[in-house]
């Protein structure tokens, strides 16, 4: 018996959560949610790709902008050669060294340039809400890993406290039996009750370390470490009717205002595809200078132009994009409407969910104080020898099922509240 009590204290002391504070992490909600929001590398990856759509922005609005370029040109060629087969160019060749500069500017494509400049502005704003959309699912995903923490957490404290209650018990039936006072029987029903507390602590210090695991990559560091939370206070039931919800979700959930911003670029795209066949005017201009140059050249040259081009006929090439930005463009505006009643559907479930979390804390809190009450009750018959182990026995299992109830609902409510501010487009 000796052993067995002190295999019940080593579990008790070094796998529950009454451990002593050195080697914890201090860590509140607050400070979890603000180092995954600086850390984690999926809100990261979402900050890049809108820097990224940012500078496609400035890819399209180069057109706007002159271009030059610096040649030099040095040919010594066979005299009175002339190229005889090839394109449609100049066929004589002229001894010469010249170096000089070419200047394009576009005057007009009638606005396909400006549309595409304006499609490319509304992905880079559609990015940029991506981040939003990261970082909320991202703190999301770190209330629920911080609450399922301190969920076990709770429940290895309930398991450390069954064992400590069940091994009082085991060891006052082993006096009796020894005395002739407890049969063999009550004596087996003790110890079989005291072997499940134990396994009920192994398992709650599993579940514990594994919810620290995922609170880890939650907060976006590979470390492992074991934390030491703070009691979140209880929320509030809502009060609002699931309308009123519903249209504060419509009209603050980034990842729809993404979808619309996706949505419209499409449709200015499909603009700008129809207008590639209108005209494009564009300027050319040349100079500079031939330090050596056969007879019959100058030593300097210049030249200005414009240059018209109206697209005649490409094999339906350009059709054929203009149908397939139309159609993509009506494609994003059928997502936008699934969007929309998706987030209804989960506003509304998420809203149900809650209120369902506190009728079930309020019954779990009752429940666990008639458990607790009729454990005393059954501990005080038991050892005034009115009532049996196996009373006493049913009595502490329900005890204990009664507290890991209330554990869980109290952070289950808890984490319903977080899944609708999620729903609702809630920013912290």
């Amino acid at each position: 018996m000796a052993t067995r009590y002190a295999i019940a204290i080593l579990l008790a002391a070094g796998l529950g959560p009454g451990l002593s504070a050195q080697g914890l992490v201090p860590l509140t909600l607050d400070q979890a949610e603000q180092q995954a929001l600086t850390n984690h590398p999926q809100i990261r990856a979402a900050q890049y790709s809108a820097q990224a759509a940012g500078e496609g922005v400035k890819e399209l609005r180069s057109s706007y902008y002159p271009t030059a370029v610096v040649s030099v040109t040095g040919t010594e060629a066979q005299s009175g050669s002339r190229i005889a087969a090839g394109g449609l160019n100049n066929p004589i060749i002229l001894d010469r060294l010249a170096g000089g500069i070419a200047v394009g500017q576009l005057v007009t494509d009638f606005g396909r340039t400006s549309a595409l400049v304006q499609s490319g502005l509304l992905r880079a704003d559609a990015r940029r809400e991506a981040v939003s959309v990261r970082q909320a699912d991202v703190l999301l995903q770190v209330d629920r890993a911080y609450f399922n923490a301190l969920r076990a957490q709770a429940v290895a404290k309930v398991a450390d406290e069954t064992v400590a209650a069940r091994q009082a018990v085991a060891d006052q039936v082993s006096a009796q039996a020894a005395s002739g006072l407890k049969s063999a029987l009550d004596l087996s029903f003790a110890q079989v009750n005291l072997s499940e507390a134990q396994i009920l602590v192994v398992q709650a210090r599993n579940d514990l370390q594994a919810a620290f695991a995922s609170l880890s990559a939650a907060i976006g560091s590979a470390a492992a470490a074991t934390y030491e939370l703070s009691e979140q206070p209880m929320p509030s039931e809502p009060s609002e009717d699931d309308a009123t919800l519903v249209s504060r979700g419509l009209r603050d959930r980034p990842d729809l205002a993404a979808e619309r911003l996706a949505q419209r670029a499409a449709s200015v795209f499909a603009e700008a595809e129809g207008a590639a066949w209108r005209p494009s005017v564009s300027m050319v201009g040349v100079f500079g200078a031939a330090p050596y140059h056969q007879l019959g050249l100058n030593g300097q040259y210049s030249a200005l132009g414009v240059n018209v081009s109206v697209p005649l006929s490409n094999g339906g090439l350009l059709s054929a994009r203009r149908a397939e930005a139309s159609l993509t463009a009506s494609a994003e505006q059928q997502r936008v409407r699934d969007l929309e009643n998706t987030v209804s559907r989960d506003v509304r479930t998420a809203l149900l969910d809650v209120h369902a979390a506190f009728r079930r804390l309020e019954l779990a809190q009752q429940l666990q104080s008639h458990a607790a009450d009729a454990a005393d009750l059954a501990q005080a018959r038991f050892e005034n020898g009115l009532g049996s182990i196996v009373e006493l026995t049913q009595a502490q299992l329900n005890k204990t099922r009664a507290d890991i109830e209330a554990a869980t609902a109290r952070y289950d409510c808890q984490i319903r509240n977080a899944v609708l501010k999620f729903q609702t487009g809630e920013s912290k």
